[in-house]
């Protein structure tokens, strides 16, 4: 059924969109806007423009996202083209309001953002898609042509020479025929790359030729001799090697450090650039009646557009970021990103320090707030992963401990009664189990005080891998530094988390041997509070919090000006832990002289009341992870959802106060090397990330959620079906059967020449062809070529391969259309590939003449025919 056409608007000959839609793209052709097929969105011909406009239709995703609204270059594309859809997508921009990001693609180098919206990748196709032609028309069968497929977490395929000096040895390939598919995989491809390839070829299946193709495999030439044959037929023998993997030129995935903020403006005739600061970037800087360029490691140019600006100033956004990019000795395809004043990417905004979302949010800087004013709701926050996500919390903390401190580079167990205590100098495994929805789940805490031994830290690491050993594999390991501790490790405590300098033995009296120490007191009930001891000197109050001051004879407990009721009574019932003595109180402001002496005298401490850090500003960001010349590479997935995560992956979930790094089953990375991926992404981050983030190593089958609820849905039951690539593959084969019977056939042949049109490959394109084939499209048979023909030979053979005329594109470089019978052009334009009259090509009904008539099949070739219905459905 055809899909219904957009309306077109008379303002400006842009098109009125159907609103229940996320994906609208647009062909600039003729210099015009004309709408694409939505069975052919992921098709972009490279002589061509394209308009892309993504609209978020979920709830979720709406809540502050904005639109984004793309125009693709062709890298064949004209600069009338180009510069038409420019100007649509400022007309488009206007139309559409504030609220919207746009963005310049170029082929090959297209913006994650852009790359996430076709999950199964992106043909580019070549040439140009002839006016009144479709991107791609569904079981068409007449097709030779080979895709190079490449790409990880973003695959992309594009059409290539038909030669096997298009191969090498780490990409993977596909020979379509039509109604026979080989994907070949290079020697060098990993397992994932072959299972996203597969993926790719499989919906070119099902979308083009209606699910009635055969897949073939070669992941093994040797053991594929059937489907070498086919590809032989095709390409020739192969002579020499294979190629070396040709090097991505591409660095948009290498994470830079580098930033630099600009002000860019017009002075007479002349494009002035003022650079104005370096990361760590903070959002003051940003003034609303200005507009300014960031330049983010000169891979990505963003253009921020104040919400007080000129109307002028932001019509020359993307003109000024085309001048700095030329002005800067860019590469033309370096991507530009136009965000205006309140509806900036999440991608821009982690480029700050900080970044402050709904303005008067009073955040609790541990990112617990709405436990101040609610209580916990275990059943809500199994009930609703969404919650327990934002704050940070699996449980109310009820479940079961155990504490265990390294000794001697092992493990102790430490005594329940003294669990709590904790000591910078050590390390420390805390296990939590609790329930979730019916399933036992743990988290296992590996906590490091910031005075412990680089040997302590890697043992502690060790001691972890040996307890998730005994659990087979389901703890959840989170990396926890003291003084950043998340709420739910508060919470296990019950408010009796009470960190000790050094690294003395856990127990209350004999951590008190120093004459004189202070403790620092925060929180208001159970799941918040926390003490650490720090340095016994007036400089460490703080007019906010609680401080308990032990002496050898005295023992105050001193309430800051700022305090609450809350943080007094919670104060009240941790200094049991620390000191059985009586308590004097003391109120800031009335202390007795012997309580600064014992201090060290009077100093100037902070007074102000402590402002909240607010995190509302970001927004979760979700990354494949991998290693590149000792570097982490990071491919970003926007609008992510659970069938981004692929058990070959490694994925990193930023949430700003957290780092989540998800391990696939199948994943070939051990747990070290993952965290320290999650270690080199915050160190290399341009916000200058603090390196004490928590870091949580989540395996599959064991998401807690804190994990779970980032993501719009969540099926548990998802991996209980994970087939394997091999299972995969074992499922996507053609039938053994035809593809046998096809190499049958071809063994029968004797090929030394090609048919007079020259054109590479007729044999295989005679076999897998679809409607009955007349004498001028059957093949010229004679001598076989020796090339493989028997699976000894191609090992051996040391002849000359089989001279062919190859063509780069995707169809016959000449179309025929016979003239004697009668069908009008208009019928032929919308007839059915296979029931197009003798002697048309499907490809090119728009070249023939205006009538098509019939003519009696007369066979003038000699030898035995390949049957032309071998794999027909």
């Amino acid at each position: 059924m055809a899909e219904r056409p957009m309306r077109m608007d008379t303002n400006k000959g842009l098109p009125a969109m159907e609103s229940h839609r996320d994906l609208h793209i647009w062909i600039i052709e003729n210099l015009k806007m004309v709408p694409v097929p939505r069975r052919a969105y992921r098709n972009f011909f490279e002589e061509h423009c394209y308009i892309v406009l993504h609209v978020p239709q979920s709830l979720k995703a709406t809540q502050g996202a904005s639109k984004d609204l793309h125009y693709w270059v062709g890298k064949e594309a004209s600069r009338d083209a180009e510069d038409a859809a420019g100007s649509f997508v400022q007309h488009l921009q206007e139309a559409l309001g504030g609220a919207t990001v746009q963005h310049r693609e170029a082929q090959g180098h297209e913006s994650a953002c852009f790359l996430s919206y076709f999950r199964r990748g992106i043909i580019y196709r070549k040439g140009g898609l002839a006016s009144g032609l479709s991107h791609v028309e569904t079981n068409m069968y007449n097709i030779q042509r080979l895709l190079h497929i490449r790409g990880r977490k973003h695959v992309s395929a594009a059409e290539v020479e038909l030669s096997w000096n298009s191969f090498n040895k780490g990409d993977i390939f596909l020979l379509d025929l039509g109604r026979m598919m080989i994907q070949w995989n290079g020697p060098k491809t990993s397992i994932a790359e072959k299972a996203r390839g597969l993926a790719l070829t499989r919906s070119l299946q099902d979308q083009e030729r209606g699910g009635r193709a055969q897949i073939g495999v070669v992941d093994d030439e040797a053991k594929a001799t059937d489907l070498m044959q086919i590809m032989e037929a095709v390409l020739g023998c192969r002579v020499g090697n294979l190629h070396a993997t040709t090097p991505t030129k591409s660095i948009n995935q290498l994470q830079k450090p580098s930033v630099r903020l600009y002000h860019v403006y017009e002075k007479g005739k002349d494009l002035v650039v003022q650079e104005l600061a370096t990361c760590p970037l903070t959002q003051d800087l940003l003034q609303k009646e200005d507009c300014y360029i960031l330049d983010q490691g000169g891979f990505k140019i963003y253009v921020w557009q104040g919400c007080m600006s000129s109307l002028q100033e932001k019509k020359a956004s993307f003109r000024r970021a085309l001048g700095f990019i030329q002005a800067k000795g860019y590469p033309s395809y370096t991507n530009v990103e136009v965000v205006n004043d309140g509806t900036e990417s999440a991608a821009f905004k982690q480029l700050f320090q900080s970044w402050s979302g709904e303005q008067g949010k009073n955040k609790n800087p541990r990112g617990i707030g709405k436990l101040l004013q609610v209580k916990l709701d275990v059943g809500k926050l199994h009930s609703q992963p969404e919650l327990a996500a934002q704050l940070r919390m699996v449980d109310d903390g009820s479940g079961e401990v155990e504490v265990w401190c390294i000794q001697d580079l092992r493990r102790q167990p430490v005594d329940p009664k003294h669990r709590g205590q904790l000591c910078a100098g050590s390390c420390y495994l805390v296990l939590y189990t609790y329930r979730n929805m019916g399933h036992i789940q743990y988290l296992l805490y590996l906590w490091q005080g910031l005075q412990a031994s680089a040997q302590e830290i890697k043992a502690l690491s060790s001691n972890a891998e040996e307890l998730d050993l005994l659990y087979h594999g389901a703890l959840v390991h989170e990396h926890v530094t003291m003084g950043s501790e998340p709420p739910h490790f508060l919470a296990i405590f019950q408010g009796q988390l009470v960190v000790f300098q050094g690294s003395t033995a856990h127990s209350g009296k004999e951590q008190l041997t120093s004459a004189t120490r202070l403790f620092h007191m925060r929180g208001t009930d159970n799941h918040n509070t926390w003490t650490e001891e720090v340095p016994a000197r007036a400089s460490s109050l703080n007019s906010s919090d609680i401080f308990l001051l032990v002496t050898a004879s005295f023992c105050y407990l001193w309430f800051g000006k700022g305090c609450s009721g809350d943080q007094r009574e919670m104060a009240r019932t941790v200094v049991t832990v620390i000191s059985k003595e009586n308590k004097e109180i003391v109120l800031e402001g009335q202390e007795p002289p012997h309580f600064w002496e014992a201090l060290g005298g009077r100093a100037p401490y902070p007074s102000n009341k402590r402002l909240p850090v607010d995190m509302s500003g970001f927004q979760p960001r979700l990354f494949e992870c991998s290693s590149q010349t000792g570097h982490l590479v990071l491919t970003e997935v926007v609008f992510f959802s659970q069938e981004d995560l692929d058990k070959y992956d490694v994925m990193l979930l930023d949430t700003w106060q957290e780092i989540f790094l998800w391990l696939g089953e199948a994943a070939s990375q051990q747990k070290q090397e993952v965290v320290a991926w999650g270690q080199e992404y915050l160190r290399t981050h341009p916000a200058g990330r603090s390196l004490a983030t928590p870091i949580v190593l989540v395996k599959q089958g064991h998401e807690p959620p804190t994990f779970t609820g980032w993501f719009l849905t969540w099926d548990p039951y998802k991996w209980t079906n994970n087939q394997s690539y091999e299972e995969v593959v074992e499922g996507s084969l053609g039938a053994v059967s035809a593809i046998s019977e096809i190499t049958a056939e071809i063994n029968n042949f004797q090929m030394s020449r090609w048919p007079v049109s020259g054109r590479a490959g007729p044999l295989a394109q005679q076999a897998l062809k679809g409607s009955e084939d007349s004498s001028e499209n059957e093949l010229e048979l004679g001598p076989k070529a020796d090339c493989g023909g028997a699976s000894t030979s191609r090992s051996t053979s040391t002849s000359t391969s089989t001279s062919t005329s190859t063509s780069t594109s995707s169809y016959p470089s000449s179309p025929r259309c016979v003239s004697n019978g009668g069908l009008p052009r208009e019928q032929l334009m919308h007839q059915a590939a296979e029931d197009l009259p003798e002697g048309v090509d499907p490809a090119h009904k728009e070249m023939c003449e205006d009538t098509v008539r019939r003519k009696p099949s007369t066979s003038q070739e000699e030898g035995p025919h390949l049957n032309p219905t071998m794999l027909a459905p």
